[in-house]
This record gives C-alpha cells, sequence and structure tokens, in this order.
C-alpha cells in the first residue's frame, strides 16, 4: 500500500509510504493528487522537473508539495507519477510525469493548501511513513 486516507473532521489527511524517504515522497504526491483526479487515467505526456529546498525534512516535505499545487493551480498541471527524485540533504529535485487538465479528466476534489498540521515523517520496520494533512 503505497497510502492511505485517514479519518479527518474538515480536511483531508493520509498517509504515505516507501522503501525509502524519496518513495514515500513521491507516494505522498500522488495521494494528494489523489484528491484531485484518478492519477491512474491521467497520461504521462508531459515532463516536469522541479527543484525545492527545505530547513528540515518536514519542510522539504511541504514545500515540494507546495510546489506540486503551484504547477496544478498555474499550469492546470496533474500528475501520474514520480519519474525520479533525489534528496540530498536540504534540497530535494524530482522529474514529474503527467498532462495538462484540459477537460481529458474528471477531477472531483480540489486542494487549497499543504499544512504542517499533524505532519509526521517516521521510520517503522524499515519503510518510511509521511503523514500529511491537506486543506481542501
Amino acid at each position: 500500500m503505497r497510502f492511505e486516507f485517514l479519518k479527518h473532521t474538515a480536511d483531508v489527511k493520509f498517509r504515505a509510504y516507501g522503501r525509502t524517504l524519496e518513495e514515500a515522497f513521491s507516494s505522498a504526491a500522488e495521494a494528494m493528487f489523489s484528491v484531485v483526479v484518478d492519477v491512474t487515467k491521467v497520461k504521462p505526456l508531459v515532463e516536469k522537473k522541479i527543484a525545492v529546498e527545505g530547513g528540515d525534512e518536514k519542510a522539504l516535505l511541504y514545500n515540494f508539495l507546495e510546489e506540486l499545487l503551484f504547477l496544478l493551480d498555474s499550469d492546470s498541471f496533474l500528475l501520474n507519477s514520480v519519474r525520479k527524485i533525489r534528496i540530498s540533504g536540504k534540497e530535494l529535485t524530482a522529474t514529474l510525469a503527467g498532462d495538462t487538465a484540459d477537460d481529458k479528466y474528471e477531477t472531483h476534489g480540489d486542494v487549497k493548501a499543504v499544512t504542517y498540521n499533524d505532519m509526521e515523517i517516521a521510520n517503522e520496520n524499515e519503510k518510511v511513513m509521511v503523514q500529511v494533512v491537506l486543506d481542501v
């Protein structure tokens, strides 16, 4: 299981998993876009490269997801997958695959912002778990 949604009173809360921090961040990106669209139906026709920095792992996760939201809002970019991701110290670089939302895809939600509320990053049983709450 790459991610799961948890109960939350007003917003969307999820946990995403991976064998590494990079895989967990990729799973978090997929979970966030799953709020908006069925990512399995998004065709990987457009490639985007991003780079973000953060003072610690939580800031890096926050900035990564916010950059993806920026692409959604500014370019109507819908994620299919994170093709490549590299975390080195306080820097993250990623190559994303997806498509632009031009009425080809049925959307079913909106994400306003990523929050630090209840954000967690933990190593559990040789897996990395990240927990995020999204303002919807």
